[in-house]
């Protein structure tokens, strides 16, 4: 039986196309390697949203290939959408398989005749040259996503499952519109069919995660919207947890604010794209909101849920950026109610408005904003675990930690070291009782619970 690899880049959203692709592989008959220099199919499913995001992709491939010459490496992904020929010309890529294919990638393995049914790369011969298999994105108008996967787990506790890919925005700075194509989003009958399967698995919190998911259902006929999918799921499947991945401020409607607060089966944590605090750079990032607009949102998630986690994306760097605009995205960050952030420095990207903008900034400029940033957000991290110290939270075991504590993630989003020896996937109650670096102790202050 040969044996595969996935490794991801990147997203959520690339986290369940991932799942997705083993899927695949699996019902092709392939087995889970336990590492990549084990395997004789290698899938590097990758991420293009930055230039770190593509030199990680290239070193991936380079590092596999000399770890394990014979394997087929199979690229798909964003990266492998925007630019698959720089991808094909790396040594030991076997085949380029861009998001416009991706949900049938098993299909275009190399066959052979031998028991394995698979080709070792070595054996393909000096004149095959590696493929491409890319096309319109913008042709798909329905969600081309496999089921997600299911069976042997791989130790995952908290599944991703995608309910939505693709943009109608365009964000001035954005290559994934013209990688993912535009907004899909799952039938709600396929979203009801995958979560009842989940549940009936044993997982106990599930993530739905889209490229842009807060508009999920827009497209669809009749036209509905996320708060209704969400309702749907809670009122027709057993799901004991939903957790919400991000999600746009002009999505956070007073109704999804309302639903997600009342309900003890979603997690109290809303990620909210932010980007910058400055109007200015909003408007020449093409992003359809004004700061005082996201500040409303922001204000009203944490008057609806007090403890919940709020975070938020958040780009320094952009071209244009002065002084001034750096320092308005610094003040309203350190107003608002954040108990984490995603910081990130511009990127150019090719293809992009912003890659041809003036006043391109120095990146030790960036690197130094992104840095001043990165520290208020620890202080308000330390702040709002520091708050919790004494208190009760609900948390999901993840994996265990060492011999004396088990990892687990609270409902609001804290990483929590849990005294002694629990399985995981299980919910339970537990007593914060010490705030570390970037976590929280605890111990289990009652049995294993049920939504």
């Amino acid at each position: 039986m040969a044996t595969y690899h996935v490794e991801n880049f990147g997203c959520r959203a690339t986290q369940a196309d991932g799942a997705a692709i083993e899927r695949q592989l699996l019902e092709r008959g392939l087995r889970r390697a336990g590492a990549p220099a084990e395997a004789e199919v290698v899938v590097l499913n990758t991420c293009t949203v930055t230039a770190s995001a593509d030199h990680d992709a290239r070193a991936a491939i380079r590092r596999i290939h000399r770890e394990n010459p014979e394997a087929q490496i199979l690229v798909t992904g964003c990266y492998a959408q925007r630019a698959p020929e720089e991808l094909v010309k790396l040594p030991g890529v076997s085949r380029v398989i861009g998001n416009s294919h991706k949900h049938e990638l098993a299909s275009y393995l190399r066959q052979s005749g031998r028991h394995s049914n698979f080709l070792p790369l070595a054996q393909v011969g000096a004149s095959e040259q590696p493929d491409v298999i890319v096309g319109d994105i913008f042709a798909h108008t329905e969600l081309m996503a496999a089921p997600v996967f299911v069976a042997d787990s791989n130790g995952k506790t908290r599944p991703n499952l995608k309910v939505q890919d693709g943009c109608n925005n365009r964000c001035s700075f954005c290559i994934i519109p013209y990688v993912r194509g535009r907004s899909r989003s799952l039938k709600l009958e396929h979203v009801l069919r995958e979560v009842g399967a989940l549940a009936a698995s044993g997982y106990r919190e599930i993530v739905l995660s889209g490229i842009n998911l807060g508009r999920w259902g827009r497209e669809l006929t009749p036209r509905t919207n996320f708060a209704a999918m969400l309702r749907a799921i809670l009122e027709r499947t057993a799901v004991e947890k939903l957790r919400i991945s991000s999600v746009e401020a002009m999505d956070w409607t007073n109704e999804l604010i309302g639903l997600v607060a009342s309900s003890p089966c979603i997690c109290k944590h809303a990620h909210v794209p932010l980007q910058s605090g400055s109007d200015k750079i909003l408007r020449k990032m093409h992003r359809r909101y004004r700061p005082w607009h996201y500040a409303d949102r922001i204000e009203r998630i944490r008057a609806a849920m007090p403890d919940a986690a709020i975070g938020a994306d958040v780009m320094v760097g952009f071209p244009g950026e002065t002084d001034d605009d750096f320092e308005q995205t610094r003040a309203l960050i350190e107003r608002l109610p954040f108990t984490y952030l995603h910081v990130f420095t511009y990127s150019s990207r090719p293809g992009t408005p912003s890659a041809s903008m003036p006043d391109q900034l120095p990146v030790e400029i960036a690197r130094e904003r992104n840095r001043a940033l990165r520290e208020l957000a620890a202080q308000k991290k330390r702040a709002f675990m520091e708050s919790f110290v004494g208190r009760e939270v609900e948390a999901i075991t993840l994996t265990h930690f060492d011999g004396e504590y088990t990892e687990a993630l609270t409902d609001n989003y804290l990483k929590l070291r849990v005294h002694g020896q629990h399985p995981a996937n299980r919910r339970l109650l537990a007593t914060i009782e010490a705030q570390r670096q970037d976590y929280v102790t605890g111990s289990s202050s009652g049995l294993p619970i049920r939504t």
